[in-house]
């Protein structure tokens, strides 16, 4: 998915979704458009780093067994 985005110099360029996290940490950019609306870092809410969804779970509902079977 495409991203419009502004720079710090003002300027507007576009760029993946996946780049987003990225530059918002960087301070390279200070809006992003979402929705069609512009999204301002620091101003209105932004979600956090999706590095949460790599996580490995704390425990496995149903773990396994290791143990052969007879």
């Amino acid at each position: 998915m495409i991203i419009k985005v502004m720079y710090q110099n003002g300027k507007i360029g576009e760029i993946e979704n996946s780049q987003l996290d990225a530059l918002i940490h960087s301070n390279a950019i200070k809006k992003f458009q979402r929705s069609g609306k512009w999204v301002t870092i620091g101003v209105d809410p932004i979600r956090e780093a999706r590095e949460d969804y790599l996580e490995v779970p704390k425990r496995d509902k149903f773990p396994i067994n290791t143990k052969k079977r007879k």
